[in-house]
């Protein structure tokens, strides 16, 4: 009865955790999808496929859970009631038919489980619907590059604080590259981000309207890189040579952020994605300024922008 008392503690302390670290970030106002020092857990699930992926792992704790104290119950049993001490002339079977069948049958039948509950949620991943919006993501060392391909407008998108992204009055006012010091701090406040952003925040964000069904397609310039928001429920390796496509439907208006999460070079970690939910009325009318200043865009300005700034 203790022990049953003492699992069941333990894990209403860990739901407890989650369900605290996801109050605090809606008690922000505008949802955050961003690490958060000394917490633990998922952040905030923002879609769908980030709830079915937040249920699956907490399912899948449980069961752990649940294995790993039968296990720890079995070899204490058998160290107390089957020691030299108390177990003076040991059993010589060397077969236990039952026990073989029941230590076959029920580790299958437990991934039977797993896999009943885990197959949907990856389907639902993998099979793309019709899009709303439909995005080209493209991968490069070391920034992404974005076509918005029904609407006819592209642009790239660094960290802040990447050369390519820093004037001569930054390097007056004494900033340097991937380098936070005040310089970097005031470039950071005015793009709208805080000092705690840096390495996340990009000058440039990919920006959805809510409640809207967005397809990428996703693939890679040079080497493999891969787009992900963590926030989001989705991850997708950029390919060179290929195109591959994720979806999601956002249910809430924020700003989200990711990283590249693929190991791609030297600059692998100054790779960050920030993605901006916004209601329909305002996705409109970025729309119409992002026509004006994107619609002539393509690939090749970005790689010149790069290797001027380098």
């Amino acid at each position: 009865m203790r022990t049953h008392t003492l699992w069941a503690a333990l894990a209403a302390s860990v739901f407890a955790t989650f369900a605290s670290a996801g109050a605090q970030a809606q008690d922000k106002g505008e949802l955050l999808g961003a690490p958060v020092s000394g917490k633990m857990g998922f952040q905030p699930a923002a879609t769908e496929l980030a709830r079915d992926i937040h249920g699956l792992d907490h399912m899948v704790l449980v069961i752990i859970t649940v294995i790993v104290a039968l296990v720890c119950a079995l070899i204490l049993w058998v160290i107390v009631r089957y020691n030299s001490k108390t177990n003076k002339t040991p059993a010589k079977f060397t077969h236990h038919t039952p026990i073989e069948v029941a230590w076959t049958l029920v580790p299958l039948l437990v991934l039977v489980v797993i896999g009943s509950f885990s197959l949907p949620v990856l389907f639902k991943q993998q099979e793309i619907p019709e899009g709303d919006i439909y995005i080209k993501v493209t991968g490069y060392q070391w920034f992404w590059g974005y076509e918005y391909v029904d609407e006819g407008i592209a642009f790239d998108s660094y960290l802040i604080g990447h050369p390519a992204t820093m004037t001569d009055e930054d390097y007056d006012a004494g900033g340097k590259n991937y380098v936070l010091n005040d310089a970097m701090r005031a470039k950071l406040v005015k793009a709208g981000y805080s000092e705690d952003q840096f390495l996340l925040a990009t000058d440039t964000k990919v920006v959805v309207p809510v409640g809207k069904t967005i397809v990428m397609g996703v693939t890679g310039a040079d080497v493999i890189h891969s787009w992900t928001i963590p926030a989001f429920g989705v991850k997708q390796d950029a390919v060179p040579g290929r195109v591959a496509e994720l979806w999601f439907k956002a249910e809430k208006t924020g700003t989200f952020f990711g990283q590249c999460s693929e190991l791609c070079g030297k600059d692998h970690a100054y790779m960050p994605i920030t993605v901006q939910v916004v209601e329909q009325d305002e996705y409109d009318a970025w729309l119409e300024t992002a026509k004006e200043l994107y619609a002539s865009n393509d690939t090749a300005p970005s790689l010149i922008k790069l290797a001027s700034a380098e």
